[in-house]
């Protein structure tokens, strides 16, 4: 196990950033505690070089200002596996915005790696094994067992020499410079909150959903939110989405009936059936120019003709991503061949000026992009 040393304080922290502001590339990760509480939050920083890792403990350290500032120098590499959390979280808790990052599952993504996740990655390039029951484990409780630290050591321990491995092989395709591109994007995304009412935005399925039964929803949701703060745990151990959208169409006018129709365990009915009855009897009460409506996105209407250049752009989008090693919805997602069908771009310029494709997606698609629409009507 590579050698590290605990952080436990701001001075300590500063210490250690000093001398990581001296390297040209350092693997990072975290671990959190988004299964077990109900507003996640950093529990651990991995960080290591090519000697040594850093276990720092956010949990008494008050300023994080010299490690964002070693996370914003854009001449040191930061290695991560999968940053869409971390870049999150970072954002979130410390306002950081992360300099030339490197995530070595975007990584893959140009190499046609199917199995991605650092586990499976760890064990094809270096022979190594992770157990991926740490993944689930509370992060938050301290003191940490020796098995989680030697985990969360192993986590960061061979991400510098697993970037160089598929820096190698990207160069070797010619890539290098796509997968930069995704990095940099990937490294300017934001925290979004969650917790923000109306909650019925976040739910899947809640566009489809009838007025009268938004409002239920968004009841039921309130409950459900306020219980799982008042615990501290996440969200879908109080009450899942499939129950909550069962209760929000079926309306059950008894926690008996909830349990009967299996919208929730007799445990949860006991617990909370009565406030999603008083839920449910509330949003039905409202008068219909108080009802909630989901937000309605004003989308052109897609002719007999815009849906013949979807058909022909999926076609050879799938083609391309036979040819090219990379998957189709990587390689171009639907909602972009929509509005590249509804566009119609018919040259470079066009296709700059919608601003939709990132420009390694226009190297390898540009040109067939503009093929296949000058085919259409």
């Amino acid at each position: 196990m590579l050698q590290f040393t605990f952080i436990e304080s701001d001075a300590d922290l500063a210490e250690a950033c000093a001398e990581l502001s001296k390297q040209e590339i350092i693997g990072v990760d975290l671990e959190a505690d988004s299964m077990h509480s109900f507003k996640e939050k950093i529990c651990l920083i991995q960080i290591a070089t090519k000697e040594e890792a850093f276990l720092v403990d956010p949990f008494t350290i008050a300023d994080f200002s010299s490690f964002v500032q070693v996370l914003e120098n854009p001449a040191i590499i930061k290695v991560f596996h999968g940053a869409d959390f971390d870049v999150r979280s970072l954002d979130r808790e410390m306002g950081a915005r992360i300099e030339n990052l490197f995530d070595t599952e975007i990584a893959c993504r140009f190499l046609n790696v199917r199995e991605r996740g650092l586990a499976a990655l760890l064990m094809d390039h270096f022979d190594v094994y992770v157990d991926k029951k740490f993944q689930k484990q509370d992060w938050s409780r301290r003191p940490l067992r020796d098995d989680m630290v030697a985990y969360s050591v192993g986590d960061v321990a061979h991400l510098i020499a697993l970037h160089n491995n598929l820096v190698k092989s990207l160069g070797a395709v010619n890539r290098l410079h796509w997968a930069k591109e995704e990095c940099e994007a990937q490294s300017k995304v934001h925290y979004e909150d969650n917790h923000a009412p109306p909650f019925f935005k976040k739910f899947k399925g809640a566009g489809k959903l009838d007025n009268r039964t938004l409002a239920v929803l968004e009841n039921l949701l309130e409950v459900r939110m306020a219980m799982a703060e008042k615990k501290d745990v996440p969200l879908f151990k109080i009450m899942s989405n499939q129950s909550l959208l069962a209760m929000a169409t079926g309306r059950p006018r008894s926690a008996e009936e909830m349990v009967v129709r299996k919208m929730l365990s007799k445990r949860q009915a006991q617990m909370y059936g009565t406030m999603c009855k008083a839920a449910i009897d509330k949003a039905m009460a409202l008068p219909h120019r108080d009802l909630p409506s989901y937000p309605k996105t004003s989308m052109p209407r897609k002719t007999p003709a815009v849906m013949d250049r979807i058909t022909a752009l999926k076609k050879m989008r799938d083609k391309k991503s036979i040819s090219l090693g990379m998957e189709p919805g990587f390689l171009v997602n639907n909602t972009t061949i929509s509005a590249l069908a509804l566009k119609k771009p018919g040259s470079r310029e066009a296709l700059d000026d919608m601003d939709m494709l990132r420009n390694w997606q226009k190297d390898a698609l540009g040109d067939a992009i503009l093929d296949t629409l000058k085919k259409c009507n």
